[in-house]
């Protein structure tokens, strides 16, 4: 059977989706600097499963934080990044897909956070 979906060069949905991930990234990385005055140095997001979407964003604390962080003040620093988790919205943008939950979640004494889309499953 020769359909035009059959027709298409293999991959196509895979670079549309990988495309996708980094324009995820690149938003996590501006709202980073936007919010915190400092934006992630790494930064990558992928699906872990068809409606889990994961943001891992690395080396993003302020100098600020990173005292907090040197002298113990871990649940306060992850209090203040979590109180202006507002970013849903931008993934819904790209992705299409309702957002219908999301964690937020950051390891003050490695400097890397995650950021998990549980998306509304595609109808």
């Amino acid at each position: 059977m020769d359909t035009e979906a059959s027709r298409q060069p293999l991959g196509m949905d895979d670079e549309r989706t990988g495309l996708m991930m980094v324009e995820v990234s690149n938003a996590m990385v501006r709202l980073y600097k936007e919010l915190f005055g400092r934006g992630p140095t790494k930064a990558k997001t992928s699906y872990a499963g068809p409606d889990l979407l994961v943001s891992t964003l690395e080396n993003s604390l302020t100098q600020a934080e990173r005292k907090m962080a040197a002298v113990g003040d871990h649940q306060r620093l992850r209090d203040l990044r979590s109180y202006f988790q507002c970013i849903s919205e931008v993934v819904e943008q790209i992705t299409g897909r309702k957002v219908r939950a999301f964690v937020s979640g950051t390891d003050t004494e490695n400097d890397v956070s995650a950021e998990l889309f549980y998306l509304e499953p595609r109808s």
